[in-house]
């Protein structure tokens, strides 16, 4: 077996660990309203990290291209209650129409 494979095994094996320890570790425990509203803001600020790295980096660098018209587009359809179908197509579009331009 090589060492990559070997990684893969041992970091699946802490992951599984580390999503076992918290139910186990707060069973029939009551956690603290501050935690708890902090944990439900995990999700939304994970994912808005993976947009922002998505959209701006290349590589280990940040760059500003046409993907940012997209994201945009789509941020104001979103905010207009566009249904997300909408949203991409929006996005995809101006992305598409900046680098045709550019």
């Amino acid at each position: 077996m090589s060492a990559a494979w070997i990684t893969v095994l041992v970091v699946g094996a802490g992951t599984a660990v580390l999503k076992a320890v918290g139910p186990v570790g707060v069973a029939n425990k009551e956690l603290p309203p501050r935690v708890t509203e902090l944990l439900s803001m995990v999700g939304p600020a994970i994912l808005a990290a993976l947009v922002v790295s998505e959209t701006f980096a290349h590589g280990r660098h940040l760059v500003v291209d046409a993907r940012i018209a997209g994201v945009a587009a789509g941020a104001v359809a979103a905010l207009l209650r566009a249904p997300l179908w909408a949203v991409v197509i929006v996005g995809a579009l101006a992305t598409a129409l900046v680098r045709l331009i550019s």
